[in-house]
């Protein structure tokens, strides 16, 4: 298979929020501002994240080069 698990592997909000050690609704913030956009469930409509873009985001703030409004 040419796809790897963590390629398409996604968080949820919840999950995501951990990950960041940010609330939840601080990432409903960064997602309508476009700062870490989120997916669509296409059945319930959960904010689904992808796992790398999360973990690059977690790298850039704990390296201090990226603000956490």
């Amino acid at each position: 298979m040419g796809t790897t698990e963590s390629d398409d592997e996604v968080l949820t909000l919840k999950a995501a929020a951990e990950v960041l050690h940010v609330s939840e609704q601080t990432l409903r913030g960064w997602d309508k501002a476009g700062k870490l956009r989120a997916k669509r469930h296409p059945m319930n409509g959960y904010r689904l994240y992808p796992r790398r873009q999360v973990l690059e985001l977690r790298r850039q703030i704990l390296s201090g080069s990226e603000s956490a409004s």
